[in-house]
This record gives C-alpha cells, sequence and structure tokens, in this order.
C-alpha cells in the first residue's frame, strides 16, 4: 500500500480554516475601515515582481528570504514578494508623484523563503502603513500611534514599546571617520551588547578619546526615557546630528507619556535594527513571553529615489496572522450562529431567505437527503411554516 502525504503542506506554509479565516477577514476589514479614518489609502501591490524591484532599501536585507524564478515572456529574474514596503514606495514614486503628503496602506500575503516571526510562517499576512512626503517628527509619531491602534483593534494586550534611533550611532561612525568595515564590526558588537569586545575595539581606533568613550557609552544607555537625559551628558559634543536624534527621541518619548501613558515605553541607543535600511527613528512593538518583535516600522527617507524620485517616509508592518494569534478573541467570534431553512423550493420560502439574507442574516439552506441539522450546520435558529407563514424560531 503506497502511502499517500498530499494533503502534507510546505514546512512553515499554513492554510487557514473556516473560523480563523472568519476572525482574520473581520480584522482585515476592521483594519482598513481604521486606516481610511486616519487618511490612508489602500493599494495592492502584485505578489510576484521584478526582483531588482523587491531588492531595493530594505529589499536588500531580504534577498535571502525572496524566493526567485525566471520570467518565461522576458528572461528576466522575478521575486515573489517578501515584504510590500519596497512596490509601496515605487507607487507613491513613480506611479502617483503627488507633492503633498501621501498615506498609503496595504494588506496581504508575503511569501519567505524560511521561517520568520511568532508562528514561525513563511507566508505571513503582512499589514503595514506608510506615510510619504514629509520629514518631520510629527509624521513618525504618525505612524507609530496607527501601529498602536492597530494592536488595540486586533486585541493585543500588554504591549511594550522599544525605541531608537539609527542617527545616534549612525552619527558618531561619521563622525570617527570608520570605514565601512569597522562600522560593520563595531555594529555587530553593539547589538550583542558585548561590552567588553566594545571596549577593546574602541581602543583601536582612530579617533578622539571622546569618541571612543561615547561608543562604549551606547551599550549602557537603555532604560526608560529618562536615560535620553543621560544620553544628552554622555554624548555632548557629539556633534549636530546626534544631537537631533536625541531631541526625535525625546519628541516621541514625550507623544507617549501624553498620548499612551499606559503602553511602557524602552529606549535603546544601542537598538538599531534595519540600521542600513532606516534613516531615523525606528520602534518596535513586544509582548511579554515572546522574544521576537510583533510590529515594527520607522523613518526610511529616499526609498523612493532607485524609482526616480526620493521623498520622506515613516511607516510600520505586522504580521496579521500573528497578531490575530496573540490578540484576544472579540465578545461575538466564538458565538455559532444562522438561520437554518429547509431543502424547499417554495416561493414565499425563497422570497423570506432573500430578506433575511440581505438584512445581514446568515440563512444555510439544506441540501435533500444531508446528514445533520440545524446544529451541525452553525445554526441556532431555523425557518419554519407557521400558520402560512415563514418564521424564525429557536432551533
Amino acid at each position: 500500500m503506497i502511502d499517500d502525504n498530499r494533503w502534507l503542506l510546505p514546512e512553515g506554509i499554513e492554510e487557514v480554516l473556516p473560523a480563523q479565516a472568519a476572525r482574520l477577514e473581520r480584522l482585515r476589514r476592521g483594519l482598513l475601515d481604521l486606516y481610511h479614518g486616519w487618511g490612508y489609502e489602500l493599494v495592492l501591490p502584485p505578489f510576484i515582481d521584478y526582483l531588482e524591484s523587491l531588492l531595493t532599501g530594505a529589499g536588500h536585507d531580504l534577498q535571502l528570504q525572496t524566493f526567485t524564478l525566471v520570467d518565461q515572456l522576458s528572461g528576466r529574474l522575478l521575486g515573489i514578494r517578501a515584504d510590500m514596503t519596497p512596490q509601496v514606495a515605487r507607487i507613491d514614486a513613480h506611479a502617483l508623484r503627488r507633492e503633498v503628503p501621501t498615506r498609503l496602506c496595504y494588506l496581504g500575503t508575503v511569501l519567505h523563503t524560511r521561517p520568520d516571526g511568532f508562528a514561525r510562517s513563511r507566508s505571513p499576512f503582512q499589514v503595514g502603513a506608510e506615510l510619504y512626503g514629509h520629514a518631520g517628527i510629527e509624521s513618525d509619531v504618525e505612524v507609530l500611534g496607527l501601529m498602536l491602534e492597530t494592536l488595540d483593534l486586533t486585541r493585543v494586550r500588554d504591549v511594550h514599546l522599544d525605541l531608537g534611533h539609527v542617527g545616534v550611532f549612525g552619527g558618531l561612525a561619521r563622525a570617527a571617520g570608520l570605514d565601512a568595515a569597522a562600522e560593520a564590526s563595531l555594529f555587530d558588537m553593539l547589538q550583542r551588547k558585548a561590552k567588553p569586545e566594545i571596549d577593546a575595539f574602541v581602543r583601536g581606533l582612530d579617533c578622539s578619546e571622546s569618541l571612543r568613550g561615547m561608543f562604549a557609552a551606547l551599550a549602557d544607555l537603555n532604560g526608560d526615557a529618562s536615560v535620553l537625559e543621560e544620553a544628552r551628558a554622555r554624548l555632548a559634543g557629539a556633534g549636530d546630528e546626534v544631537a537631533r536624534a536625541l531631541d526625535e527621541l525625546a519628541a516621541v518619548a514625550a507623544h507617549m507619556a501624553l498620548h499612551r501613558p499606559d503602553t511602557p515605553l524602552y529606549v535603546d541607543l544601542a537598538e538599531l535594527r534595519g540600521y542600513h535600511y532606516h534613516t531615523g527613528v525606528v520602534f518596535a512593538a513586544f509582548v511579554p513571553g515572546h522574544g521576537q518583535e510583533i510590529a515594527r516600522g520607522g523613518r526610511y527617507d529616499a526609498i523612493g529615489r532607485v524609482f526616480g524620485r526620493a521623498r520622506p517616509a515613516t511607516g510600520f508592518s505586522a504580521d496579521l496572522k500573528t497578531l490575530m494569534a496573540l490578540g484576544e478573541a472579540g465578545p461575538t467570534e466564538e458565538a455559532r450562529g444562522g438561520i437554518f431553512a429547509p431543502a424547499e423550493e417554495a416561493s414565499a420560502l425563497l422570497a423570506e431567505i432573500r430578506r433575511l439574507r440581505a438584512a445581514g442574516e446568515r440563512v444555510v439552506c439544506a441540501l435533500p437527503g444531508q446528514p445533520g441539522g440545524a446544529f451541525e450546520m452553525g445554526c441556532d435558529r431555523c425557518l419554519v411554516l407557521r400558520d402560512g407563514e415563514w418564521r424564525v424560531e429557536q432551533a
């Protein structure tokens, strides 16, 4: 007997079954309404694109995550999108070409070559929003607020926010004249907070003693928003770029204290996620018990340059399937409900079914000879004929 395993799915690829699919769709609709209310317009980038378009900006970090294939029409390499952000940047830069600030949002499946995220999935359902055409901290704060509203809508609780700024390390690296190799080595050490390695490395740098001390200080400059005052003291004299980055972090922290005082905020000046992609404030949301971020974002100016038009840009993204798995179900999401109609062709019955469906009811019609009744079909009510009229009664 041959063992037939054709029902198996590839590792990291999952089906979404009816109950979860219904909940996912409710969340999708709710998020689109939320984003519309903030002025964000929906775009739908293609699932397959030219590889060089997908590997723009942040895309260079996604090269190992992108499936590739050859276009039989042009002979060029295509990629299956692993992140929609570069595609949305192209829409802003090339297709829309607006002068005013542009707010765009997107939802859809992306595909990764390797498992990633909380669910170890290779097919996340990416949701995100991008704001183009404004360089001020106000747009960063808006996008951060929308990310937190997204987590509220998906009922993810106990969210903690990590906040950083790539301009601190970048400004110090430029002030010290670090070459690419030295910058990459120090970057790696800071991500690991390997203090003995950092101390030994900076002692060998060809820069001022003051700058060496500032590099070493980055690994210690983390904590609540009060750490920014310590950072101002320990990084005094680092230059305008570093001072501006600290000012921007302080503005975001002040906004959070005023508008989201119940959301714990953690500032980390050695947190450099997306360093080769982001250009300013970076942020990520975490929940206790899960080591990876559940949503992330930040500023990434000039991503549209390769598409012919560089504009300031800031945005965030998340995996909606991860948020659904971590979020609490709504009060009505688990309820079974619907109306079970008998297998008859009476015109009055068909008219009543149409009326009920038009009113928003779920009506399931029985099929002749089928097993199971209202309960088995997920219905809590039935259509029954009483005194010549079709009426809805409890099952």
